[in-house]
């Protein structure tokens, strides 16, 4: 589309023509399946190979996101203070070391319960300080208005991530054992590392202040930002409250799946990458859902009405039955991703650059800060009411949280408002 008789064009660049953000987003793609094969093989490592009870895989998945709940505030001021991209690069190393730590116990003999707690709770340390470095880089590559398009095609690599990356993990499970497959997920970070060390523009730095903020005013600043920006607040609500139940499922899946379906556990992660088709489908038509439906309505559409077929999770049996299991999962990561994906995108173009770590750290305090609170909720309840019981209790409430968005400014609204008096930095 061109412009008016002016002759300006104001069509959006193209970001598959953009050497930059392809470099970042292949290495994404790449660690998100590597990941994936670990979160589909460390349960299973406790479960088969060291005949963890259900209490202990709720406390390892309680691990595996524990820092999010205990590093994300301070992280904020932390990462907003150094490059982006160099900090993005520290944690993919680390990441790498500690989960090849696992296969070479393994190999050694000396693997233990205590070593996948440790390894859980350390990485998901760098994971924080990872997850926050990137929304705040992202605008830096991309202008204001190619943001809905990036975060849509990262969305797309998650939920991708979860079909192929679950799929490739059932494989190497099945070929080489289930410590033995994580080391894929090393080989993916290294993958990341490189496609960051082969990103060639500057990331612009903001002027040194005339006087350097605490960290405890930064983290002040975020949280009063996120407080008193009704469409923010009402979206981390939304999401934090989603995650605590989506993590039991998670948490409990495995184990459901195992022992009470008694699916091979080769064919977990088949099962996984079918249901995560959803979030694929979510994040490719998120942009034209927004326009379509408009980017505020199809938040508290999506999450009230396409995340229903939920419920079906834990109605899962035996035999074909299991598939309702991934047509339930299918529904929450294409309603979850539509969601994320226009809420990150109003929160990236409207929020001032000097905010941005510290309101994402406050976002991802409270989106994944409940995390290990479901893991651990998983595990007790699982122990005492039983896996399917604790399923329909955290089905039950996944459907629920979408009503923080719709008792939200966003019912009244069909698309975000546009903050005009935010710069925005380009890289």
């Amino acid at each position: 589309m061109t412009g008016t008789d002016t002759g300006t064009d104001v069509r959006t660049p193209s970001l598959w023509h953009h050497r930059d953000f392809m470099l970042l987003w292949g290495g994404q793609t790449v660690s998100e399946v590597g990941s994936q094969i670990t979160v589909l093989a460390l349960p299973l490592v406790a479960v088969v190979l060291l005949h963890a009870s259900t209490l202990q895989v709720g406390l390892l998945s309680a691990a595996e996101t524990s820092a999010y709940l205990l590093v994300s505030l301070p992280a904020g001021p932390l990462v907003g203070r150094y490059p982006k991209r160099r900090t993005m690069l520290w944690c993919d190393l680390a990441r790498l070391v500690l989960i090849g730590s696992v296969p070479a116990a393994y190999w050694a003999g000396a693997l233990s319960l205590g070593q996948l707690y440790a390894v859980a709770l350390v990485s998901s340390a760098f994971s924080v300080f990872f997850s926050i470095a990137y929304p705040s880089y992202l605008p830096t590559l991309l202008e204001r208005d190619q943001l809905m398009d990036g975060n849509g095609k990262l969305g797309t690599t998650q939920s991708f991530a979860q079909i192929a990356g679950p799929g490739l993990g059932a494989g190497l499970v099945a070929a080489f054992g289930a410590a033995a497959a994580m080391a894929g997920d090393c080989l993916s970070y290294l993958a990341s590392a490189a496609g960051l060390l082969a990103i060639g523009s500057h990331e612009p730095l903001a002027a040194a202040p005339a006087r350097r903020p605490r960290p405890r005013e930064q983290i002040r600043a975020g949280l009063a930002y996120v407080v008193h920006e009704p469409v923010l607040l009402k979206g981390v609500l939304w999401s934090g409250c989603a995650n605590f139940f989506v993590i039991m499922v998670e948490s409990l899946g495995a184990v459901f799946l195992v022992r009470v379906l008694h699916l091979r556990p080769a064919f977990v992660g088949l099962l996984l990458a079918l249901g995560a088709v959803g979030g694929v489908v979510g994040g490719l038509a998120s942009g034209l859902l927004a326009r379509r439906f408009g980017a505020a309505r199809v938040c508290w559409l999506s999450m009230t009405v396409f995340a229903l077929p939920g419920l079906l999770i834990a109605a899962a049996g035996p035999g074909a039955w299991v598939l309702l299991f991934a047509i339930g999962w299918m529904s929450w990561t294409f309603s979850s991703t539509v969601c994320a994906v226009a809420l990150l995108s109003y929160r990236q173009s409207t929020c001032p650059p000097d905010l941005l770590a510290p309101v994402n750290a406050t976002a991802r305090w409270i989106n994944w800060g409940t995390l290990p609170l479901g893991g651990i909720a998983a595990g007790a309840l699982g122990s005492t009411l039983g896996v399917r019981p604790t399923l329909w209790i955290a089905v039950v409430g996944g459907c629920a949280s979408g009503l923080w968005l719709f008792f939200s400014p966003l019912r009244g609204m069909r698309d975000f408002p546009v903050i005009s008096n935010c710069p925005h930095p380009t890289g």
